[in-house]
């Protein structure tokens, strides 16, 4: 993979459904999802113009799960409901060991002295949601959850700044891609009505009579209002080492040793919601709690103070 200077247009409708002849979420798309997927090993290297970066994953499985992240029945991974055209899928990513290790460029502007980033994890997990519309198969929302047992990571000064020039250089690609999705963003959101569909009866899950009320509150039980992404890690022990006597051409001297700071979190979590317009409500966010109806009138009284100087 290589990083964009200008982010590419949106893919489109899904290739499924266009090789299969048909345009809207059907039977192609159905077979496609419930397929479990093994791979022994995977390796992705990303070039940069700043860095080089590779992930490399040991036993890969992909599977289909249903809104209680549990594997079951094919037809409860899924949730359509006719009236809004929109039908949710999950599916869970699961690993026995992660290992990325990322290094500067020979014509990137790192410190020639910085040393190789390297993470090397355990057992993992992402849990993915999506939300597409029937007619076309395009994505409305998407919810992506990146969950992590105990880690331990050792870093050394020179990486810590390394790491930072490496988040840099990449700040401005991700700056461009965000601005082409929230372009987009106000015209994904609409609901269509679907085309009429023979597959429609079929993809309702066990558990949900035909009620069409039923069926729309089970939609709304386990419905993402907006894309979001995640990240939980149970146990994290980082540890971050002076190593700036290992640069003093391989001699110690008086008072040169380094030294060392441990920082232990638990059950740390990131949540980010890219679309979310300031002042709208967050009740419907993982970790919503009474603290942001503050927080929440605080940004209204903002947001109706900029919104009345834009109109002077």
């Amino acid at each position: 993979m290589r990083t964009c200077e200008e982010p590419r247009p949106p893919n489109g409708q899904s290739p499924i459904a266009l090789a299969a002849g048909q345009s809207e979420y059907g039977f192609a798309e159905k077979v496609v999802e419930g397929m479990f997927i093994v791979v022994n090993s995977i390796t992705i290297k990303i070039h940069s113009k700043a860095f080089h970066a590779s992930f490399e994953l040991w036993q890969l499985q992909g599977y289909s799960v249903n809104p209680n992240w549990q594997q079951s029945d094919l037809r409860l991974t899924r949730i359509t409901d006719p009236q809004r055209g929109e039908v949710l899928t999950f599916k869970e990513l699961t690993w026995q060991t992660l290992r990325i290790e990322a290094d500067a460029t020979d014509n990137g502007d790192q410190d020639p002295v910085t040393t190789p980033l390297r993470l090397i994890t355990n057992q993992g997990r992402i849990q993915i949601s999506l939300k597409r519309r029937t007619k076309d198969c395009n994505v409305v929302a998407s919810k992506l959850m990146f969950l992590l047992d105990d880690l331990l990571w050792v870093l050394t000064d020179s990486q810590l700044k390394a790491m930072m020039k490496y988040a840099e250089s990449l700040s401005e690609a991700m700056e461009k891609s965000a601005q082409q999705r929230k372009s987009l963003a106000p015209e994904s959101v609409q609901i269509t009505p679907p085309a009429p569909s023979t597959q429609q009866s079929w993809s309702q899950p066990f558990g949900v009579g035909p009620n069409a009320s039923s069926i729309s509150q089970y939609f709304d039980k386990h419905d993402m209002k907006e894309s979001s992404y995640h990240l939980l890690i149970s146990r994290l022990d980082l540890h971050i080492c002076d190593d700036s006597h290992t640069r003093e051409s391989g001699t110690l001297k008086h008072g040169m040793l380094g030294g060392a700071i441990q920082l232990t979190f638990r059950r740390m979590a990131f949540d980010y919601y890219p679309f979310h317009r300031a002042g709208d409500a967050c009740k419907h966010w993982v970790r919503y709690s009474e603290a942001m109806e503050a927080r929440g009138q605080w940004a209204k009284k903002l947001v109706s103070e900029f919104q009345s100087k834009m109109e002077k």
